[in-house]
């Protein structure tokens, strides 16, 4: 993952990707350490808060660590019904569900 982020190797496949398929109606993101997600737009995270009555929950947390934009977390990250958290491992989303929650 180093070399990737370093060298811009999955920005630059996605930014191509955008360019080559931009008639397609499909959005492009950076997803796990090596990977990169396609799906139609609007088929990103935020697609479950369809299925969540707002009024069903004071608060909504979603812990990820793609919250850059361009990431496959961005978008459910800044979105208004949720409480955006990045973290950067496993032991870091327990640490802050820890802090946040007990």
């Amino acid at each position: 993952e180093i070399e990737f982020l370093a060298n811009n190797i999955r920005k630059t496949m996605v930014a191509k990707m955008q360019e080559e398929f931009a008639d397609l109606n499909l959005t492009f993101s950076i997803g796990g350490q090596i990977s990169f997600d396609v799906f139609p737009t609007g088929w990103d995270k935020t697609y479950c808060l369809n299925y969540i009555k707002a009024e069903d929950f004071d608060e909504i947390h979603f812990f990820g660590d793609k919250t850059f934009e361009g990431g496959n977390d961005y978008e459910i990250f800044n979105h208004e019904r949720t409480n955006g958290h990045t973290v950067t491992s496993p032991e870091d989303t327990m640490k802050q569900c820890k802090d946040l929650f007990f």
